[in-house]
């Protein structure tokens, strides 16, 4: 037996045994290291996906660990090599997938939402949605490389260009991966974001930051720019207010690159869709390759993942974490240490 968190209800999880399972053809067993706890896990927390998830349930996607056993037929992997996830697995026969965009399959099975996740210490998962990580990566950055790939996927969707004006709604993690995605492009970036702990990492990373509640943001937009207006906003804040500062900085032509999920429908300012032909963007998980570029970005140091976890906590802790992660503004990231005996330490 091995431990896992479980989800059982709202606002209710639990550590108990779960019996692992062998890894059959085609799969691989994983012992998870690190385990990042992220937006939609929160939510599930929340109750709020109980339509989709069946309790009792393994959560968790982010992640980093080590190749434990491989099934039969697994070419290319072996006992102790350093992996993370793709945590998706689709059909290969819906519309999306036959048209090439197998990461938004029409029956898409995300592992560790609409099946086991990582939060534990084994996990059996498809050899194909291994990533290989570099030896000298470490483990506890490495639980980063998932974030960071939806940032490389939502800067490339909005196709972000050197010398752009871009524009980040919202400095919570992803915000901030975003944020430095676009600056590694090229871009001039500022992030807009109520928490003073958060603009204050942001501006520790070199990102200039703007704080809604007293700045005039729109305006400031227009100084930075001539009164172009922003070439590219991301809203990443979930907020209604986001999505209005989003429309209202950008340009003609601007893109709007909706990357948040809002769990109800927004009102939004058509007419200044209408008047400077605006382009809404929709930017959902993942490829391989964007997989493959965030490991490059966090090994190489341009992402600085260490600055971005706030805690480490054990196994055994992670229903703490989790209420800990309700506070939202002084925290970024909470990984749990799936390692056998791990102690939490604050870092």
């Amino acid at each position: 037996m091995t431990l896992a968190a479980r989800y059982t209800s709202a606002r209710t999880l639990d550590t108990a045994p779960v019996e692992p399972s062998p890894p059959g053809p085609g799969e691989v067993e994983l012992a998870p290291a690190y385990v990042g706890i992220c937006g939609t896990d929160l939510h599930i927390f929340h109750g709020d996906m109980d339509a989709r998830v069946r309790t009792p349930a393994v959560l968790g996607h982010e992640m980093s660990g080590r190749v434990v056993r491989v099934g039969p037929g697994v070419a290319g992997w072996q006992p102790g090599d350093a992996v993370t996830v793709m945590p998706l697995r689709w059909d290969d026969a819906c519309p999306a997938c036959r048209a090439g965009h197998q990461h938004v399959c029409q029956h898409l099975d995300f592992i560790g939402i609409d099946s086991p996740g990582a939060m534990q210490q084994r996990w059996t998962v498809p050899a194909s949605t291994l990533i290989r990580l570099p030896e000298s990566l470490a483990l506890d950055r490495a639980a980063l490389v998932e974030p960071t790939a939806v940032a490389v996927h939502d800067v490339g969707r909005a196709n972000v260009a050197e010398g752009e004006n871009v524009v980040v709604v919202g400095g919570g993690p992803v915000g901030i991966l975003i944020a430095l995605v676009a600056r590694a492009a090229g871009a001039e970036v500022r992030v807009v974001e109520l928490s003073a702990h958060r603009r204050l990492l942001a501006e520790e990373l070199g990102l200039a930051t703007w704080d809604p509640a007293a700045d005039d943001v729109p305006a400031l937009v227009g100084a930075w720019t001539g009164d172009a207006g922003a070439d590219v906003a991301f809203e990443v804040s979930g907020a209604a207010g986001g999505v209005d500062t989003a429309v209202d900085v950008l340009g003609v032509r601007g893109r709007l690159c909706l990357v948040a999920i809002h769990p109800r429908p927004r009102e939004v300012n058509l007419h200044r869709f209408f008047w400077r032909e605006l382009t809404l963007i929709g930017a959902r998980l993942y490829d391989r390759g964007d997989f493959e570029k965030a490991v490059a970005l966090v090994a190489d140091g341009t992402i600085p993942a260490e600055r971005l976890i706030s805690k480490v906590v054990p196994l055994t802790q992670a229903p703490a974490a989790f209420e800990a992660l309700e506070g939202g503004g002084n925290v970024m990231k909470i990984l749990v240490d799936c390692t056998d005996g791990a102690q939490g330490v604050a870092l």
